[in-house]
């Protein structure tokens, strides 16, 4: 069957894989027909992302077909021919952040794409209980991963309705985080850098705070939110220097929420952290809960992902495409992949 493997940073190749064998108890057989591009698969093209290795086939963000079921899958409510988002967190199911329900953060997690080969293949084996099933496109389906991200960062926040929130950075990510606080009731205020991204938050989103970065960031703040600033801030840049400044956002008694991820520390002065007496979190992927939350959304009509997809590409012109993506000129909000 047909993959896609990046090799090394910057070197992606088309190869044939091995036909999968039959699905084993509690596994199912899915066709693979979307593959949303991530900013990780992007990393990982430029050789900067944690926790990954090479050669790798790449994709977590999928929309699939159920094509066999294994036995020991007839209570996941799943039948040949569902289309489906896959949940791509393999967890243990036994460690201390498993049994507290936390199967994001698993001690042992292996996240498709990441730790082991993902969805650029026309087939993939996957747990019957990582699949969710739907009457989405496939191609919405491929999205719901990337939006669970920004869920779940909002579910950690805790929101209450009109809370004062700063989402910084609007890539995707920061776009799904953007969509979530809102939908919470939230009063949502945007910090980015591009005119481009900051007219999609406004036309696409209903965004009408909008910060440019490259201004006095506190005093627009300040101006924005009537003399004060956000008390919930989700830093969703992937960027050491603005996920440092985001300290100087919070309100007093605010929260900070990193959403992107940096390889290098982040550092932070002491003692006006104390000061102001903020609370820091971490968000890492999601959960199945989170999964259910957006696909819900999405077909309640609640959130509309059509907008978000920019750019298209098949396997034959991927090679040549995929480049492209990383350069801003293009302005890419959303690629996928169709196989």
């Amino acid at each position: 069957m047909l993959s896609i493997v990046l090799d090394q940073p910057g070197h992606f190749r088309l190869a044939q894989a091995p036909e999968p064998p039959a699905p084993g108890p509690g596994e199912v057989l899915v066709r693979v027909g979307r593959v949303g591009i991530c900013g990780t698969d992007l990393h990982a093209f430029r050789g900067r992302q944690p926790f990954f290795s090479y050669p790798r086939i790449l994709g977590h963000e999928l929309g699939v077909e159920v094509v066999a079921l294994g036995p020991e899958t007839e209570g996941f409510g799943l039948a040949v021919g569902d289309r489906c988002a896959v949940e791509p967190y393999l967890n243990c199911g036994k460690c201390i952040a498993c049994r507290r329900g936390r199967t994001n953060c698993c001690e042992r997690l292996q996240v498709l794409g990441v730790h082991r080969d993902g969805g650029m293949v026309e087939w993939l084996m996957v747990p019957a209980h990582k699949l969710h099933r739907s009457l989405l496109p496939l191609e919405h389906l491929a999205l719901v991963e990337m939006l669970c991200i920004g869920a779940h960062a909002v579910s950690r926040a805790q929101l209450l309705r009109d809370e004062q929130v700063l989402v910084v950075g609007a890539g995707p990510i920061g776009l799904a985080t953007t969509q979530f606080a809102k939908l919470s009731g939230a009063d949502v205020a945007v910090m980015e850098i591009s005119p481009a991204r900051r007219e999609f938050c406004r036309d696409h989103l209903g965004i009408s705070r909008l910060v440019d970065p490259q201004d006095d960031a506190v005093v627009a703040l300040q101006s924005a939110f009537d003399g004060e600033l956000p008390t919930v801030v989700f830093d969703a840049t992937g960027s050491a220097q603005s996920m440092a400044s985001a300290f100087r956002y919070v309100a007093n008694s605010g929260k900070l929420v990193y959403v992107g991820l940096v390889q290098g520390d982040i550092t932070f002065g002491d003692p006006e952290f104390h000061r102001r007496e903020m609370t820091l979190f971490a968000s890492r992927n999601a959960t199945g809960a989170d999964f259910h939350h957006v696909i819900d959304a999405l077909e309640s009509g609640r959130v509309n992902i059509a907008p978000w997809i920019t750019h298209r590409s098949v396997p034959d012109t991927f090679i040549q495409d995929f480049p492209t993506w990383l350069e801003p000129e293009r302005g890419v909000v959303k690629a996928m992949l169709e196989l």
